[in-house]
């Protein structure tokens, strides 16, 4: 079932374009404005395409968006939607499935995350290394489709250490604050605890959120290369001296809009 879903949402957008990506990328909370910098030939609202689910965040466009970026075919998902919505794990990493299909090589996963490292600052960025699957589902659990991919994965080198070095060096050079780490998954939708905050700072938590794993574990099952940025839009709970909120997660992500743009751009074309 899972495999007639994709194919059938492959061929509706196939139906609406013809162009091959060669670069997947999807925008987290308060991202999504580097569409604008797409040079777009073909826009499907989720909504439109089978198989997909229209997201039901703040901050979470809910378009996929074919086109260029000087020349370099894109498949963009504006905005995701996530575990804690009450969706399953097949349906979270449908969509990026489905942009596997159409060809991509590389997937960029960004998102908004919480700084576990009390030097971290709002507007921050962390590049993962790594991650902790603490979100208590797999979105390969059940029968191994071989189509996909083999039965057990490995996810030694889960997000790719050469196109990791690029974005520090891209970074760098650019003057953007950043760090290196790994990336702790909860299911949400409550932030947590200040005592589940010091947990995941004792596990080697470097920050942590409520997506992108579920489409890392798909995406390497697929055999395709990853890579993932978070915007550090927060310090976690405990570290914060006050309460938190989407509203502060989303403003902090458009204000660093501008960077986040230009170098996811760069970057882009650089691979």
């Amino acid at each position: 079932m899972i495999q007639e879903n994709l194919e059938e949402s492959v061929a509706y957008i196939r139906s609406r374009s013809q162009l091959k990506p060669r670069i997947g990328i999807v925008l987290g909370s308060g991202l999504g404005a580097f569409v604008d910098e797409m040079d777009v030939e073909t826009t499907l609202p989720y909504d439109e395409i089978p198989g997909f689910i229209a997201p039901s965040v703040e901050g979470h466009g809910g378009r996929l968006l074919l086109g260029h970026i000087k020349g370099v075919p894109i498949a963009c998902l504006q905005g995701r939607v996530h575990y804690y919505e009450g969706h399953s794990m097949t349906a979270v990493v449908h969509p990026t499935r489905t942009i596997a299909m159409l060809g991509i090589e590389i997937l960029m996963l960004t998102n908004s995350a919480g700084g576990l490292d009390p030097q971290m600052q709002p507007g921050d960025f962390m590049i993962l290394d790594d991650h902790i699957n603490l979100m208590g589902d797999n979105p390969l659990k059940g029968p191994n489709i071989a189509q996909l991919g083999p039965r057990f994965p490995d996810m030694s080198e889960a997000y790719d250490r050469k196109l990791n070095d690029k974005m520090a060096d891209l970074l760098a050079k650019k003057s953007i604050r950043h760090s290196r780490g790994i990336y702790c998954a909860v299911s949400g939708p409550t932030y947590e605890t200040p005592a589940e905050v010091r947990y995941l700072q004792m596990i080697g938590g470097r920050a942590v959120g409520m997506s992108t794993v579920p489409e890392t574990i798909a995406a390497n099952h697929l055999g395709l290369r990853v890579c993932a940025l978070s915007c550090i839009t927060n310090p976690a709970a405990g570290i914060s001296k006050h309460k938190l909120s989407h509203e502060e997660v989303t403003q902090t992500a458009k204000l660093v809009s501008d960077k986040f743009c230009e170098f996811l751009k760069d970057f882009l074309v650089s691979i």
